[in-house]
């Protein structure tokens, strides 16, 4: 297949795109660097160095068994976008390009905007030419299980089929979007809907859980094509914090109680999820959500894992609980469907101690890069 990777120099759409390329399928990537704009303006960067857009696409070009593209395009300017889908004609979309850091869209006025500008507005930009040019591409676009929230009941995958008043009907799950980057997630889901409604465009949105994992065996082929370790306090995942905090010895910093329960993958599974997304592709008119995650744990379950394996590396991790700066239930019911992918064939990558410990030896690997400045919560939700 043909396929187009926006966001392809990010944290999933790198990895995503070598592993497709990997697989014989013609593959393009499409990104502006903003992201590593993002690092500029924080101060902050990725554990592991890594190299530009322009040297890791050439050296993979030296390993892709079928002609690999990039296109450095801002998805907020159409006629760059018109241009790069109109030549490249994929049969499917991997939509990754947005601003995907809850904390960052919280920072301030001109963040919020900011993030649901650029989110939105990239996501419109497709659908219309979508609809003009490529009206039988798929597009499989990533969204958050953060859209659901926490609600009191279980999560389905998309839908909830309701009784009122005597009638019965399966309508879009009700969405709690804790941040105003979940929130321009769920606008995306909402506009993509109706995409799919009017103009009978095909589209899998994937509600995908907390991705942890660093390397794939294609970007464990050279250094060059190594990918981001996040674990600043606006980019960075509680497991990565976590592991930097055991290999620099310092206190594992849980925010509020811990309870909070959220689901994750492996990134070695998101890859995969793409590639089943791909080759089962919805149908004209379609908009289906598959709920992209593998486990579910608490922030004090992963802590107390990372606490687990740091002691086996002759670590001693303590644990300390910080206020939550962020408005949430700190003690919640949280149980969601997650059947579809592994109907379609996903074998999950279930987190192990061995993997955690590997992580924490990357961490002490590049214990030289590690910001201890940067790890404490600096924006509030309040």
């Amino acid at each position: 297949m043909r396929i187009l990777i926006t966001g392809g120099d990010g944290f999933c759409g790198w990895p995503t795109a070598l592993y497709l390329s990997n697989k014989g399928h013609e593959v393009a990537i499409l990104d502006n660097e903003i992201r590593r704009e993002w690092d500029q303006e924080l101060g902050i960067a990725s554990l592991i160095s890594i190299p530009t857009m322009e040297e890791r696409v050439n050296e993979w070009q030296k390993h892709a068994p079928v002609p690999f593209r990039a296109y450095h395009v801002d998805m907020r300017d159409y006629d760059q976008l018109v241009n790069a889908i109109s030549e490249f004609q994929p049969e499917a979309i991997v939509h990754f390009a947005e601003q995907r850091s809850a904390p960052y869209s919280m920072i301030n006025r001109e963040h919020a905007v900011f993030t649901q500008t650029n989110n939105i507005v990239g996501t419109l930009n497709l659908l219309y030419i979508m609809k003009e040019i490529v009206p039988d591409c798929h597009l499989i676009k990533l969204g958050t299980m953060g859209e659901y929230g926490t609600p009191n009941i279980d999560i389905e995958e998309g839908y909830l089929t309701i009784e009122y008043n005597g009638r019965t009907d399966t309508l879009p799950y009700p969405k709690q979007p804790p941040s105003m980057y979940h929130l321009s997630k769920v606008h995306d889901s909402h506009n993509i809907m109706f995409a799919c409604k009017s103009w009978n465009l095909r589209a899998t949105d994937l509600n995908q859980g907390v991705v942890y994992g660093v390397q794939t065996e294609e970007t464990l082929m050279h250094p060059l094509l190594t990918n981001r370790f996040d674990y600043d306090d606006v980019f960075g995942t509680a497991l990565n914090r976590f592991c930097v905090e055991a290999a620099a010895d310092h206190a594992l910093t849980v925010y509020g109680q811990g309870g909070q329960t959220r689901g994750f993958i492996n990134i070695k599974d998101t890859v995969r999820c793409i590639e089943i997304a791909a080759m089962n592709p919805a149908k004209p008119g379609e908009f289906r959500v598959f709920n992209q995650f593998t486990e579910e744990f608490s922030v004090q379950d992963l802590a107390n894992k990372v606490q687990s394996a740091a002691n086996k590396l002759n670590i001693e991790a303590h644990i300390e609980h910080l206020p939550n700066p962020r408005v949430e239930l700190e003690q919640h019911y949280y149980h969601a469907a997650h059947t579809k992918l592994v109907e379609l064939g996903l074998k999950p990558h279930l987190l192990q101690e061995e993997d955690i410990m590997s992580f924490i030896q990357i961490a002490m690997a590049n214990k030289d890069n590690i910001r201890l400045d940067k790890i404490m919560p600096s924006v509030s939700w309040r």
